[in-house]
């Protein structure tokens, strides 16, 4: 009983510990909220996210497999390309996505947990994340399985927690006022920074191959934004005709 209840400042110490950054990240989110980018897609992103860092931390604790650091690095990638993506082609982007989630809400009632903006902000959780891992690994193996339990409940509690802590705080008129003046215009950099932090961290690549990494994956970025561009004005075209 005593272990119990010991796992509960346990779980909040660690769960704070390592995700402390987090709350600048969901802050920065629920500031771009819009018509296609709702708030269920943060928090149902951040609860996929999370709990995929938790399975990964139980597959270990279970099987001895422990996830290298190295592999989880590379969803690093994953907030780069979407910082990317807003930088290089921002008026290209909110429209076509306006559209394919309103279509996906309407046949789904899943949607949310389907669209790829939850995905996308799930990505940036495991991502920013990898080094949750080796410490909830240690942490899971040293409990019994009534205080892994706990511990669970208590890391699942707090993700809520922290959604509805930074969607409060992004509600203030003065916080919300400065972070709409010049969020657009912080977070893609925000993201990249996150993503070229992650894959340093984690030893991923070195800084010469993460530099290449990054100049080509601005070019299919940008590729990719022209194309699509190039789709909608041939079916403009196609439609007047």
């Amino acid at each position: 009983m005593n272990e119990i209840i010991t796992s509960i400042p346990t779980g909040i110490t660690a769960f704070t510990a390592t995700n402390l950054d987090d709350l600048v990240i969901l802050t920065l989110l629920f500031s771009q909220v819009n018509t296609s980018f709702r708030c269920r897609h943060i928090v149902i992103g951040q609860y996929l996210g999370f709990s995929t860092l938790v399975i990964a931390s139980l597959v270990g604790f279970l099987g001895g497999l422990i996830l290298p650091s190295q592999l989880i690095g590379f969803l690093g990638f994953a907030p780069i390309a979407i910082g990317l993506n807003r930088l290089l082609n921002s008026e290209k982007d909110s429209s076509s996505t306006s559209e394919s989630e309103q279509e996906l809400t309407k046949s789904s009632p899943f949607a949310g947990f389907l669209s790829p903006q939850s995905f996308s902000v799930a990505a940036i959780t495991v991502g920013n994340g990898s080094d949750n891992v080796s410490i909830y690994m240690p942490l899971f193996a040293n409990a019994e399985f009534s205080s892994l339990l706990v511990i669970i409940g208590v890391f699942l509690s707090l993700v809520g927690v922290w959604c509805y802590g930074t969607y409060k705080l992004t509600c203030q008129p003065a916080i919300c006022s400065l972070i709409s003046q010049y969020g657009n215009n912080i977070v893609p950099f925000v993201l990249i920074g996150l993503g070229v932090f992650i894959i340093l961290d984690s030893a991923s690549l070195t800084p010469i191959a993460l530099v290449v990494s990054c100049l080509v994956l601005m070019g299919l970025v940008k590729l990719y934004g022209i194309n699509n561009a190039q789709v909608e004005t041939s079916g403009d075209v196609d439609w007047r005709m």
